[in-house]
C-alpha cells in the first residue's frame, strides 16, 4: 500500500497527503530557486525529517528508560551547494534537559545519529548534530 499521494498545484508548488491519517504538506520553491518560499522546500522537509526523526528515535529511547523528553527542541539549518545543486550540509542543534545523566545523554545521541533518516541521506551530506544540555 502507498504512504502518500501528492499532486503539482502550478507554480512550483505540491501538495502531498499522507493516506494514513489525511494530513498534508504543502511545497513551495525556495526564492533562491525561483519560487516564493511560502512553504517549505522539498529540501526543507529533508532537513527537518532528519530532526524529527532523530527525535522520534530518543523518545524511543528515553522511554525505555523512563525519562520525559517533553518539550525538548531543535533547530536545523540548511546549506545547499551549487554544483550540482544539492543539500551539502545539515546542522542540527537540539536543547535537552541539564538533568540527563551521562549514560542517559550518551545512548540518547547514539540513538541519534543512528536515525533511520541519518543512516539513509547520501554520506556526501555532512551531518552537524549538536546537543545542549540547559
Amino acid at each position: 500500500m502507498s504512504t502518500a499521494t501528492a499532486r503539482y498545484a502550478g507554480n512550483l508548488r505540491t501538495e502531498a497527503t499522507h493516506l494514513a491519517s489525511g494530513n498534508t504538506i504543502l511545497t513551495d520553491a525556495p526564492v533562491d530557486n525561483h519560487g516564493r518560499g511560502e512553504a517549505f522546500s522539498p529540501t526543507d522537509l529533508v532537513c527537518s525529517a532528519l530532526g524529527s526523526c532523530m527525535m522520534t528515535i530518543m523518545g524511543i529511547v528515553a522511554a525505555r528508560q523512563d525519562v520525559d523528553l517533553t518539550g525538548v527542541t531543535w533547530e536545523v539549518t540548511k546549506h545547499m551547494v551549487a554544483e550540482p545543486r544539492r543539500i551539502g550540509q545539515i546542522d542540527l542543534t537540539f536543547r535537552l534537559p541539564a538533568t540527563l545523566s551521562e549514560k542517559e545523554r550518551a545512548s540518547l545521541e547514539n540513538a541519534a545519529r543512528t536515525c533511520p533518516v541519518a543512516l539513509s541521506l547520501n554520506p556526501e551530506i555532512r551531518q552537524e548534530v549538536r546537543f545542549l544540555y540547559e
